[in-house]
């Protein structure tokens, strides 16, 4: 490994490229452990706007120079784990007006 090398990786894991997404990985996990609780307890609006949210940033980070693989893949985790919540909470919505 060559010191330009190991300069490089240490300004990368010291800059916002590396810890803006670590810490956005707090919503997809989020998202997904909450997709073995009771889908009463969704918000339709919400999981919309972070289903958008993601689909949004999902773009800048590719389109960004250098683009940002670790955000994207943060984005496409949550957007994917939210139109899953999304799914569970129109079943949800849909099963309770046929029991109304």
């Amino acid at each position: 490994m060559s010191t330009s090398s190991a300069k490089e990786w240490r300004n990368y894991f010291l800059s916002t490229h590396f810890w803006g997404p670590v810490a956005n990985w707090g919503i997809p996990i989020a998202a997904i452990a909450d997709s073995q609780k009771n889908p009463k307890f969704i918000s339709g609006k919400m999981t919309l706007a972070l289903t958008l949210y993601s689909c949004i940033f999902m773009r800048f980070a590719y389109k960004v120079q250098p683009r940002n693989w670790l955000l994207f893949a943060c984005h496409a985790t949550n957007a994917s784990a939210q139109a899953y919540q999304g799914l569970r909470f129109l079943h949800y919505q849909k099963t309770q007006e046929g029991n109304a």
